[in-house]
């Protein structure tokens, strides 16, 4: 088999080849590059390689450089992966095409007005502490049936449920919890799975995979 010209071609086969272990069809799979830290320059690349999904951290940040990069490539779709200000929720209804990283009462209170002034609404995932890690964001997963149905009240579109499993520990059993989680929830879509793991994330659920360093290398 001829090996991948590109990184790019290298995560999706690689996605392509989990999916089918899985049982399920490669298409079934997004990839988000996630680009954040990265300056346009970098990103223009995947753009031209036919990558159209992408992923940022923080609202000012993608401000800073995506309104070039759309305007030259109107089809690019872009997710919110980190944590979102309630104070930054209209700003992000605007640049964004999916939010990640809804974990809390008062942001979902903020999206719901957001999106009521502005007649967006956009598609959502609700961030799950999935390794009840004090340091990192996402709602506990016993407030998970709550918060959805605060959500649903306020018209906010949760398609589904996103983690970040912690370091250092296998990823696969988080992944299976957060699948059960959506399922007895009835969401389903599941974003998870990084650089390091996305291909078990795959061959457990996972419908959304958010690559950085394996597309771009190191953060700057």
């Amino acid at each position: 088999m001829d090996q991948p010209a590109t990184p790019l071609e290298d995560i999706r086969a690689r996605i392509a080849q989990a999916a089918r272990i899985a049982g399920r069809a490669p298409g079934s799979v997004e990839l988000v590059a996630i680009s954040k830290t990265h300056a346009a320059e970098a990103i223009a690349p995947l753009i031209a390689q036919g990558q159209r999904v992408f992923g940022e951290n923080r609202v000012q940040e993608a401000e800073a450089k995506w309104p070039a990069l759309r305007a030259e490539n109107p089809d690019v779709r872009l997710h919110l992966v980190g944590q979102l200000q309630s104070n930054k929720a209209e700003d992000a209804l605007a640049l964004f095409d999916c939010i990640h990283s809804v974990d809390r009462p008062s942001l979902v209170a903020a999206l719901g007005k957001a999106m009521d002034r502005t007649g967006r609404r956009v598609p959502c995932f609700v961030q799950v502490n999935i390794g009840a890690e004090e340091q990192k964001g996402g709602c506990a997963i016993s407030e998970v049936p709550a918060l959805l149905a605060s959500a649903r009240e306020a018209q906010i579109p949760v398609e589904g449920l996103m983690c970040v499993p912690p370091l250092g520990i296998e990823a696969a059993p988080f992944f299976a919890l957060l699948a059960k989680i959506a399922a007895d929830n009835g969401v389903p879509q599941l974003s998870m799975g990084m650089s390091e793991d996305f291909e078990t994330a795959v061959m457990l659920g996972a419908t959304h995979v958010r690559v950085g360093s394996a597309l771009f290398g190191a953060r700057n």
